[in-house]
């Protein structure tokens, strides 16, 4: 459903929410912008950027989809955050569309910076001078009823009427009562004036432009490529907490986070040993085979390289899970409800671990996380590929009674995960649910 978005100008070309209007507004106005936006677009159809296909890795994709959200932000000219909500949207909605539901990270980054920008349009919103309104507004006497301001701008739940307080002893009793088990009448009061002051802030949608907007947008979506950037250093840096010395690590497949994470615990001269699951077989060879031959060959730092690291075939992971300490896994995307989709065969490994109470590690970015419940990503979180990889059709009998699926991932339960490794910290499953409120809008967590 379009949305209009307020005029600014007579003379521009009409643009609302629409994938159409937005696409014309490009199209006409900024051809550059709109070139970059269909390359893109064509390049996720094709399956060039997805996880199977990409060499260059995820981060790479997220870190390409940020720089052309900021160039399209900084290059174009929109007149009010009403038009820079629907440009970014539309962009969102486009990749979606053209593929990227199929890799997460795209729809998270474009959420955090739909984030930012509601961030740095409410944050220029109450001026200093305004600011003593919540200081003045204590003592009003209209805190019984809701204003016709409040009323106009906030959603019928939230729009509340706090009845008049009586001076009988009873009524004073309760609420003395309800101060102590709360705090005091004035913390109360003062975050009551907090509220009632949100309340009355009209939506982002309607909210003026500001000149320094441009800017300020543009020094936050700066922020959110320094920390991608550095955000394999930063987890890295985490690996001497969660890796000790005699310690047996077992992974699965093949991950660039992981060999990372153990390149950097044996920077620290930790000794220990790694087991390596061989998992699918990618472009002609395991996956799992090519971690062990870079965990034994590439050096570390100091010229060491990780030791006893040794190969196993996926039959053997119950068996040799008793002898495990630690399980290493990487993240395709971190579900809403803490769950965790990664690589096929990662489940099979999760609960192997949960019968032997071995602890599962997951190491992710932030912007893997995703506000999607296993339930709504069914037939949009995986991939089937070509099952021609794990069956060879010229020499088998029952390619015609079989079925064979070869799914790109497996989901794994939160109560089969430990701990998240982040590059903002380490997190038990059951706090994902705070860092989505954090990072992302909650007008935002919808599909595009």
């Amino acid at each position: 459903m379009s949305v209009p978005i307020p005029a600014t100008n007579s003379g521009d070309v009409s643009l609302d929410s629409s994938t159409f209007s937005v696409r014309e507004w490009l199209r006409e106005k900024h051809p550059k912008q709109h070139a970059m936006l269909s390359q893109f677009e064509l390049q996720l159809r094709i399956g060039r950027l997805t996880s199977a296909n990409q060499a260059d890795g995820r981060l790479a994709l997220t870190l390409r989809t940020v720089e052309i959200l900021k160039n399209m932000i900084g290059s174009t000219r929109w007149k009010s955050p009403a038009q820079l909500l629907a440009l970014v949207r539309v962009f969102g909605k486009e990749a979606d569309a053209a593929g990227g539901f199929r890799e997460p990270a795209i729809g998270n980054i474009i959420r955090r910076v739909l984030a930012a920008i509601r961030e740095e349009v409410l944050s220029g919103t109450i001026a200093p001078e305004e600011s003593n309104y919540l200081d003045t507004s204590k003592s009003s006497s209209s805190r019984g009823r809701s204003s016709l301001e409040s009323m106009l701008w906030s959603l019928p739940q939230h729009v509340k009427t706090v009845p008049a307080r009586t001076g009988g002893p009873k009524d004073h009793q309760r609420r003395n009562t309800r101060s102590e088990s709360l705090g005091s009448v004035g913390d109360i009061m003062e975050q009551q004036t907090i509220n009632d002051y949100n309340c009355n802030l009209p939506p982002i949608f309607f909210q003026p432009a500001r000149s320094d907007l441009k800017q300020s947008i543009m020094e936050a979506i700066q922020e959110i490529t320094s920390e991608l950037e550095d955000l394999h250093k930063t987890i890295n840096d985490q690996a001497k907490n969660h890796i000790h010395s005699g310690e047996v690590i077992l992974t699965y497949g093949k991950s660039d986070s992981v060999l990372e994470f153990l390149k950097t615990a044996a920077d620290k001269k930790l000794r220990f040993t790694v087991i390596v699951c061989e998992g699918a077989k990618r472009n002609g060879q395991y996956e799992g085979h090519e971690m062990a031959r870079l965990l034994a060959e590439v050096p570390t730092e100091d010229g060491n390289v990780v030791e006893d690291t040794c190969v196993i075939p996926d039959s053997a992971i119950f068996a040799m899970m008793a002898r495990v300490n630690k399980v290493l896994l990487p993240a395709h995307a971190v579900l809403a409800n803490g769950g965790l989709v990664s690589a096929s065969g990662s489940n099979l490994v999760a609960l192997a671990a949960a019968e032997n109470a071995v602890p599962v590690v997951c190491l992710t970015g932030i912007y893997k996380l995703t506000p999607i419940f296993p339930h709504e990503g069914q037939d949009t979180l995986n991939d089937l590929l070509n099952p021609n990889s794990i069956m060879d059709y010229a020499s088998s009998q029952q390619h015609g009674t079989v079925d064979f699926v070869n799914p790109l991932h497996d989901y794994v339960r939160p109560d089969h995960i430990k701990l998240f490794v982040t590059n903002v910290g380490s997190f038990q499953p059951s706090y994902i649910y705070r860092l989505l409120s954090e990072y992302y809008h909650q007008d935002d967590w919808a599909p595009f």
